[in-house]
């Protein structure tokens, strides 16, 4: 069987990176529209425009503040008129860069992402996720190849509120445990349809070293728009690692429950990355482990402030039957397919259970 491993074509990270974003557009085309949510607009599109003008490059403009819908890439889509863009800019966090991906599919273009936060790993990933207007998960679409370029400028990621890191360190402090589950389960498959190649594994394994070392380290830094050494390989742990881990090394439990989250009352406003912290935290119990990685990974959660518990995600009184409706919408994700054994959503809900019992009875 083939393996596939995939990644974007450059990555370049560091204070003042955006500097040379008009060189990386040029490269690709000399037409390109910059698409963002309006206050992230405000904040780069003059400065991106003047980048792109000085390498020759023409910039149209697309801003919005909704959720990502169909209908709202149809509107974008609409606002553009009849010249397909030759390269799609997106810039902000997990929404503007996944509205930049829409836009890049529909158009068949190269799309290059700037991350203004490091709270997912969207930027690297050639995933992008659409919602209905309730703001439920409506459909996951892929383009048919990796962004062509991720510009990650940590001086402009530093400047954004430490609660947005927060939420990119749950998201990437899963994806060891995942890819290895992924490679245990006998017809695990990563996000390319294929078994994971060793690398994905060790990059995703790099990636938990990295935010056992310095996630606390880099939140102390985050807003203050001065990146240091630990920022930047928390970022590059965040968006880097943890994007080529799951796409290439596979996802597990810990992704499939934010299907059964999302629709849980108080804690589908939780952040994605919020979503997925506590998922791990289901996956380990599933997993039966013996070692003390269930003991790390709770104890780094106390320290900066992952919830180890629903409560932390607004939930304070589910019933059975919610975690069991929760758990039913999980078993639909792909994803949990990717364990070593099946599961039902009795098992799931029960280490929901589990997961809270064990929050309540450890120190704080």
């Amino acid at each position: 069987m083939q393996a596939v491993f995939g990644s974007p074509g450059r990555y370049v990270q560091g204070a003042g990176a955006l500097d040379a974003l008009g060189g990386h557009v040029a490269r690709l085309g000399r037409d390109a529209v910059l698409v963002a949510d309006r206050m992230v607009m405000e904040m780069i599109g003059a400065r991106v425009g003047q980048l792109c003008a000085d390498a020759g490059v023409a910039l149209r403009r697309l801003s919005f503040d909704e959720g990502l819908t169909p209908e709202l890439v149809a509107r974008l889509v609409g606002e553009l008129g009849a010249g397909a863009p030759a390269v799609i800019v997106a810039a902000g966090g997990g929404r503007s860069i996944d509205a930049g991906k829409a836009l890049a599919d529909h158009y068949q273009a190269p799309v290059i992402t700037v991350p203004t936060v490091a709270s997912n790993d969207a930027p690297t990933s050639k995933n992008y996720v659409l919602y209905d207007a309730h703001h439920r998960l409506l459909a996951v679409r892929h383009l048919p190849y990796s962004p062509a370029c991720v510009v990650a400028d940590t001086a402009l990621i530093a400047q954004a509120p430490a609660a947005m890191l927060l939420a990119g360190i749950g998201d990437a402090i899963s994806k060891s445990f995942e890819a290895a589950q992924c490679a245990a389960a006998p017809d695990g498959a990563n996000m390319f349809g294929t078994r994971p190649l060793l690398s994905a594994g060790a990059l995703a394994r790099e990636c938990h070293r990295v935010l056992m070392a310095d996630a606390q380290a880099a939140l102390a830094v985050a807003g203050s728009g001065v990146p240091d050494a630990a920022f930047e390989r928390v970022v590059e742990a965040t968006i880097l690692m943890s994007g080529l881990g799951f796409e290439s090394g596979g996802l597990s439990i810990a992704h499939a429950l934010t299907r059964g989250l999302s629709a849980l009352r108080h804690a589908q406003r939780a952040p994605h990355g919020l979503q997925v912290a506590y998922g791990l935290l289901v996956q380990l119990e599933l997993e039966r482990r013996q070692d003390g990685a269930r003991a790390e990974i709770e104890a780094l959660y106390r320290r900066i402030g992952l919830p180890l518990r629903l409560a932390d995600l607004g939930l304070t009184d589910a019933s059975r039957e919610e975690l069991e409706a929760a758990a039913t919408l999980s078993l639909a994700a792909p994803h949990m397919k990717n364990f070593p054994r099946a599961l039902d959503a009795a098992a799931i809900a029960d280490a929901m259970r589990q997961v809270d019992a064990r929050a309540v009875r450890a120190p704080h």
